[in-house]
């Protein structure tokens, strides 16, 4: 016999529901292209504030094939293979790897078929998933990579990311807790509701 849901397990659920799917629609989304061609992120001065339920969406760099006569390809310069970490403030000055840092993602297809590889991070108070981190309201947080593979003549490259609001409550500290010629950050609150979703919502209201 199956297990039927009373009223009241219902009501809860679909509010769960509309309630993520509000979080969701109206996130923000910040894009950064990590690749040396980005000069604020290798002058250490990109800093980008953020919500939370924002989403921090970092691109790796990318390099397209070259077409070339007979229906060859071929690809152009030396390709860039990094590892971001989430690093504390000390380590973000000198750009260096320290004992506590995390290794957040690891950039190593920049000949990717369909385009560079993203990477997206949540800015959430609580997380249930192993591998995500939990932001606090009023902090800053560091992020840097360091070049992994042959091509270790990367420059150094670093974002800080301030999430709002500071607690009025109490005193806050400050903690730390792509193609290339992209060079800059987006930041786009999304706000159109997906076509498929609308059924759902249909749903949720009755």
């Amino acid at each position: 016999m199956g297990c039927q849901w009373s009223p009241g397990a219902v009501t809860v659920w679909r509010i769960t529901v509309m309630f993520n799917f509000a979080c969701t629609v109206f996130a923000k989304r910040h894009e950064v292209y990590w690749n040396s061609t980005n000069s604020r992120l290798s002058g250490g001065d990109l800093s980008i504030l953020v919500e939370l339920n924002d989403y921090l969406d970092v691109y790796c760099p990318h390099y397209p094939a070259l077409s070339l006569p007979g229906g060859d390809s071929a690809f152009q310069g030396p390709a860039e293979n990094l590892a971001l970490y989430l690093v504390a403030e000390e380590g973000f000055k000198g750009c260096v790897e320290t004992p506590g840092a995390i290794k957040r993602w690891e950039c190593n297809t920049p000949h990717a078929p369909f385009g560079p590889v993203r990477f997206s991070e949540k800015i959430q108070r609580f997380t249930p998933f192993s591998l995500g981190f939990e932001f606090v309201p009023g902090r800053h947080y560091f992020y840097s990579s360091l070049p992994t593979g042959e091509n270790s003549n990367l420059p150094c490259m670093k974002l800080r990311v301030t999430v709002c609001c500071e607690p009025k409550t109490k005193e806050s500290t400050q903690e730390s807790g792509s193609p290339a010629f992209h060079n800059a950050v987006t930041s786009v609150r999304t706000a159109a509701v997906p076509l498929h979703l609308i059924p759902l919502l249909h749903f949720l209201s009755i």
